[in-house]
């Protein structure tokens, strides 16, 4: 009988990251902890064999079960892929190394199934804008190329976690913690503004957070230049993810500016400090008619510690009259520092990975299916709206914010209870404390004069 054959062995030394040598040496240490009997590749499983080298430092956990599955390829160019990051708008993205000059990077794959001419000047899009950035808070571009049919991206690696998780993981953050990395966004967002540049995807999973509590903005791939409309092939299509879609953007896709970004850091403050999207519940077409009508909860509904001044300022970055929100990115910042200045340390960790297997690298020959989530660029007619009438056609009363989004699952578990009364709401303009007792005072003293009234006639009646 021949003796078996090592599928790991094989991958392994067919990949060009293991050699013959490092094999044997992790065999002769096999050995050693098994008395000192001489083994080799068929006496030791798969198993076995890539734990000692990933032990060893050879290889990374991702690296061995790509290659126990007999997946070779591990390379892009020069680069070497060591881990499994996550999926962003524009396809995988993974952990990478340069084969020469050893810096850990992030790698972006273009998905093959999106491949199409469009899909292809979209990627270059980024990879140009991206790479005329250059801030702290935002997300360096390095490199860019194409390893047969799979095009690629080489972006900073950012060790933490980005906002979403953050938050997932803490339920809602403190004032001062979410002023510090949306006030650090803002600034990234005011040099991309600058150099003419809008993002169209402002979220908290686009906000990366380091151990060290510096945020950088992440995913400039739905991106667009100022006044280029005419070159974009996105242009005139609603871009974005729903939760934090402008209204601007929903109703004049074709006509984005800077304020739309702000309007979507808006709804990320909001999401960072009550662990709720602005309008949870409902599909992406009630979120979007919701962004142009209604106005969501109150922050302190979910947060009693948020002061009316920090209200305020959210407020004014989600006024949905964009001539009427806050100028600018860094009067963003700006506003938010006195609360940044005093933020405790933030506990980043890594980033939580999925129990599933995670996908090997695109080898451009096999049929790759990628499920994608969140940001998305379509029609208004896909919505099925048709023409887009006056936003008060789209109102669905207060039940729809009664209905539990993705984003707030893991914070509360539940509904929202029964809708609250009107101070309940955040203002759509910028009221003080004083403003809000006039307002209850408004409502409360007609409705006791008609209530004395009603007595009063009942009683007048019985004693006639």
């Amino acid at each position: 009988m021949a003796p078996k054959k090592s599928t790991f062995a094989s991958a392994a030394i067919v990949s060009g990251i293991v050699s013959q040598e490092q094999i044997d040496a992790a065999l002769a240490a096999l050995a050693a902890k098994a008395g000192g009997a001489q083994i080799t590749a068929t006496d030791v499983d798969d198993d076995q064999l890539a734990e000692q080298l990933v032990e060893m430092g050879v290889l990374t956990g991702y690296q061995a079960t790509q290659l126990k599955a007999g997946k070779t390829k591990l390379h892009l160019g020069p680069y070497i892929i060591t881990d499994f990051i996550g999926q962003g708008g524009m396809g995988y993205v993974f952990k990478a190394e340069h084969e020469l000059m050893g810096r850990e990077s992030a790698v972006k794959v273009l998905p093959l199934h999106k491949q199409t001419p469009e899909a292809i000047a979209n990627f270059t899009r980024e990879i140009r804008m991206q790479a005329k950035l250059d801030h702290p808070n935002l997300v360096r571009a390095y490199d860019a190329g194409h390893d047969g049919n799979v095009h690629y991206l080489v972006v900073e690696y950012v060790p933490g976690t980005d906002l979403r998780q953050l938050v997932r993981r803490q339920r809602r953050l403190t004032m001062q913690q979410a002023a510090k990395i949306v006030m650090q966004a803002a600034r990234g967002l005011d040099y991309a503004h600058k150099s003419g540049l809008i993002h169209r995807d402002v979220k908290p999973g686009n906000i990366l957070v380091t151990p060290e509590g510096v945020a950088k903005v992440s995913d400039l791939g739905l991106a667009g230049f100022m006044n280029e409309s005419a070159s974009d092939p996105r242009a005139g299509k609603i871009v974005g993810t729903a939760d934090y879609l402008s209204p601007e953007q929903i109703k004049t896709p074709q006509d984005i500016t800077a304020a739309s970004d702000i309007y979507s850091l808006g709804c990320t403050l909001y999401y960072a400090i009550t662990g709720k999207v602005p309008y949870p519940g409902g599909s992406p077409s009630s979120k979007a008619r919701r962004h142009c009508d209604e106005t969501p909860w109150h922050p302190r509904r979910f947060n009693p510690e948020v002061s009316e001044e920090f209200v305020e300022v959210i407020a004014d970055m989600m006024e949905k009259d964009r001539a009427a929100r806050l100028s600018s990115a860094a009067e963003v910042a700006t506003r938010l520092e006195p609360w940044a200045i005093e933020a405790s340390p933030i506990p980043s960790q890594q980033m939580t990975r999925s129990a599933w297997l995670p996908p090997p690298l695109p080898t451009g020959k096999e049929e790759e299916v990628l499920h994608e989530t969140g940001s998305a660029t379509f029609d208004i007619s896909e919505l099925g709206w048709g023409d887009f009438p006056a936003p008060s056609q789209y109102s669905e009363g207060t039940q729809s914010a009664m209905q539990v989004s993705q984003d707030t699952r893991s914070s509360q578990g539940l509904g929202d209870p029964a809708p609250p009364p009107l101070m309940s709401y955040m203002p759509s303009k910028r009221l003080s404390g004083v403003a809000y007792v006039l307002l209850t005072l408004a409502i409360a003293v007609p409705a006791s004069l008609m209530v004395g009234l009603a007595v009063g006639l009942v009683v007048g009646a019985l004693l006639w």
